[in-house]
């Protein structure tokens, strides 16, 4: 049902823009859904928080402020004479404001684990062509944008390329809402030098600096939020509470949660299998962060004593030690410490691998070999930022920066000594 109020032309006031105008009765509409709506009950970065106390900014907060940054891109390429329709206007903005409604609990912690292997993109996709029922064809429209299926390449490049609307307002959000400085972007400058060449979104000679400034506040602000050791260390704490609920559930164990949250710890709910299981999607649409720590402060009390840890740790925030390597984390010190954990909790071998955890964290800025960023000349001529920059070369840029990591609890180990291991 669409919303009958008769003023929808809204002015929505955001802490990191001022004044956001709604632009369009149909926009509201989609804002008013309830599975839009949902968004607001998502964290924008997921258990950032137990580190950076302020980062509890929703999905919600972080479409809007796409889509207003959508508004301003369309606008100024409108100025600079390029074609663009209304309706072309409004497919893009749809577009970007619904880019994220596929994402589940806790953002990108439970993505591919709630349903298996399916990202939160292709889930947004679904739920695009199923308000095309609802609200028309404009939203074919918005859905091929999305998809890169529209004739004009640039308003895809606008919603998902390496300089779009998405990561334009999620740096300067999520540097706002940490209190991360080194994130801070000047998302008006690069929008101003936008421009369209051969189909293709450019950036005028004169945003060079605003760019450069760009991909270095992605990389530091991935190193010192999106992959900071702490962060790490909670969403593997997550990520195996859930793995143990589902063990549990599958062995006949009966663990209180909401219905719809219940529904996908029975299921084996992959990305193969989701067309077969009716009204999944409407399931997806009624889980939140709110269904996950629920739960996870009801298995607090439960009788399985690794779920019971893994719950009070997470909820009292008693986080895993987490230490970074340069290298791979050795056979012998995983072995050392699953030992120790299991005489000091009493736990089996399998029990105990819930608690040591190695894996790998990697970025890179830039990837210079999958649509780069193209800075327009004054002459005329195009070339990537990398082969423009004084400050970044190619190498610097699109180089994959790894680090390997360790967590376990720290409770076992305070009176550790540091031990060497070699293989």
């Amino acid at each position: 049902m669409h919303d009958q109020r008769s003023n929808k032309k809204k002015i929505l006031n955001d802490p990191v823009y001022g004044f956001i105008s709604i632009p369009d009765e149909l926009i509201f509409d989609l804002i008013e859904h309830s599975w839009f709506q949902r968004l607001r009950r998502i964290k924008q970065l997921g258990l950032t928080h137990l580190v950076y106390p302020g980062a509890l900014h929703t999905r919600f907060h972080h479409a809007i402020g796409a889509m207003h940054l959508m508004q301003q891109a369309l606008e100024v390429l409108i100025s600079k004479g390029h074609f663009i329709t209304n309706e072309e206007s409004l497919a893009a903005l749809i577009a970007i404001l619904l880019h994220d409604m596929g994402h589940g609990p806790y953002s990108h912690t439970l993505e591919k684990v709630i349903i298996k292997d399916l990202d939160h993109e292709a889930l947004s996709l679904y739920f695009m062509k199923e308000l095309k029922n609802e609200f028309g064809s404009i939203l074919q429209q918005a859905a091929d944008i999305y998809t890169d299926q529209y004739p004009k390449k640039y308003l895809h490049q606008l919603v998902s390329s390496q300089l779009d609307t998405d990561r334009l307002d999620f740096l300067k959000r999520d540097s706002f809402f940490t209190g991360v400085s080194e994130g801070v972007i000047n998302s008006d400058r690069i929008i101003t030098m936008l421009d369209i060449v051969n189909d293709n979104l450019v950036v005028e000679a004169k945003g060079i600096y605003s760019v450069e400034k760009f991909l270095v506040a992605r990389r530091l602000m991935y190193w010192q939020v999106y992959l900071h050791k702490t962060v790490l260390s909670a969403e593997q704490m997550l990520l195996q509470i859930i793995r143990r609920a589902k063990f549990l559930i599958a062995g006949g164990n009966v663990l209180p949660a909401t219905p719809s949250l219940k529904y996908f710890l029975h299921e084996n709910i992959s990305k193969e299998n989701f067309d077969s299981y009716p009204g999944v999607l409407q399931l997806f649409a009624k889980i939140d962060d709110f269904d996950i720590f629920t739960a996870i402060k009801e298995w607090t009390d439960s009788a399985d004593k690794v779920l019971s840890i893994l719950c009070n740790s997470l909820v009292n925030r008693h986080l895993f030690r987490t230490e970074i390597r340069s290298t791979p984390v050795k056979k012998a010190e995983i072995e050392q410490k699953l030992e120790t954990i299991k005489n000091y909790y009493g736990l089996n071998t399998d029990e105990a691998g819930y608690f040591v955890i190695a894996d790998i964290a990697q970025n890179n800025a830039y990837d210079p070999a999958h649509q780069g960023i193209s800075i327009l000349l004054r002459d005329g001529n195009l070339k990537d930022i990398s082969d423009v920059s004084d400050l970044l070369t190619s190498d610097v840029l699109s180089k994959i920066v790894k680090k390997y990591f360790i967590s376990y609890p720290k409770a076992p180990f305070i009176n550790e000594k540091h031990i060497e291991f070699h293989d």
